[in-house]
């Protein structure tokens, strides 16, 4: 609906760091009010569900700063420039949890907070586990564990997985198991 479409007037650069830049748009909305929007641009990413044969998920816990505390998540990880999602994807998976996919289907692709983030991240599927081994980032710590998909269902409910990524991830693999069950 380009009647809702707000017009820039400007824009001025806050901060640009090694993985995002902070903007300051002025824009004139439809109503001729002007106001101004701060937009974290991001170049993008991808997340992984990784899922065994016997259909155990393989997960990853991390501290994360912003928050304080450590989250179990699934492999997710900022695209390089000219890098595709499936190629982010693989090296992700290297890197995070040594193995590749033989299989990767594409589950979605989601704004993560439309309201002030252009991040689109990109969700994946991977099957056909094989042992693979990348270089870690210097500045990740990781530990690489393994639960039953319905093991981590049942952690989404109790709380004990809250990154938002993962919850869609977990909840994406789940339902297309059970539409592939009827």
């Amino acid at each position: 609906m380009s009647e809702w479409r707000e017009d820039v007037l400007g824009s001025e650069w806050i901060f640009e760091g090694r993985l995002i830049g902070l903007r300051c748009d002025t824009v004139q909305l439809p109503s001729g009010r002007v106001s101004t929007r701060e937009v974290v641009v991001h170049p993008g990413a991808v997340a992984i569900v990784p899922l065994r044969e016997d259909e155990r998920v393989v997960l990853v816990r991390q501290y994360r700063h912003a928050v304080g505390k450590i989250l179990m998540e699934i492999p997710a990880g900022t695209m390089h420039p000219q890098e595709t999602p499936e190629e982010c994807a693989q090296r992700e998976l290297r890197e995070e949890v040594w193995c590749s996919a033989g299989r990767l289907e594409k589950l979605a692709s989601f704004y993560l907070a439309p309201g002030y983030s252009t991040e689109l991240l990109h969700l994946f599927l991977a099957t056909d586990l094989t042992p693979a081994k990348g270089e870690q980032d210097e500045d990740e710590l990781l530990e690489i564990t393994t639960l039953p998909l319905t093991d981590a269902l049942a952690a989404i409910e109790r709380g004990d997985i809250q990154d938002a990524k993962t919850i869609v991830g977990l909840l994406l693999v789940w339902h297309r198991r059970l539409s592939a069950k009827e």
